[in-house]
């Protein structure tokens, strides 16, 4: 049984701890490095999982153990702030194929139709990566550009498939 829920301050080590794997084991999934995330502090850390009213990042335990995280973020202007994006979706591998990827989307898009009451979620995955991609067109998210080259990592050129998921208008 996965339990869903909004993490805090608390889940900083926790969290750090499943984001440094992520980056080790996936380091074209992220735009972030290793190098950049390994020396920042757990009060940075704890900051960055604050709850607010714009965003959210969510932790899926299994076990008590974290296995996934999801954030989500509402554009910061006035004129953007109809559409809230995705960030640093992972499952650590123990946990994928047992529908951790989806829960952790679904409660995201959940959250931000009734909290955000935003119209459009964005998010940005790496073209190369058909699991993720199928998982983000099942959870209703549709292509709409590629970004060639969006990132090099270790001198390998990234592209990066932008999608979008519309939500249903709010009452």
């Amino acid at each position: 049984m996965t339990e869903i829920r909004v993490l805090g301050a608390a889940d900083a080590a926790a969290f750090q701890a499943l984001r440094l794997s992520g980056l080790q084991e996936c380091p074209t999934a992220f735009a972030s490095s290793f190098e950049e995330e390994s020396g920042r502090e757990l009060p940075a850390v704890a900051e960055r999982l604050a709850p607010q009213g714009d965003r959210a990042v969510f932790g899926a335990f299994a076990g008590g153990e974290l296995a996934g995280v999801v954030g989500l973020m509402r554009e910061g202007h006035r004129k953007l702030a109809h559409k809230a994006f995705i960030w640093g979706m992972y499952v650590a591998p123990a946990a994928r194929k047992q529908g951790v990827g989806r829960e952790l989307v679904a409660t995201a898009l959940s959250f931000a139709a009734t909290e955000l009451r935003v119209r459009q979620v964005t998010l940005g995955v790496n073209a190369a990566n058909p699991a993720a991609i199928v998982l983000y067109e099942r959870m209703g998210f549709k292509a709409y550009g590629r970004e060639p080259c969006f990132m090099l990592v270790d001198g390998v050129p990234q592209d990066e498939l932008q999608m979008v998921c519309f939500l249903p208008p709010a009452d």
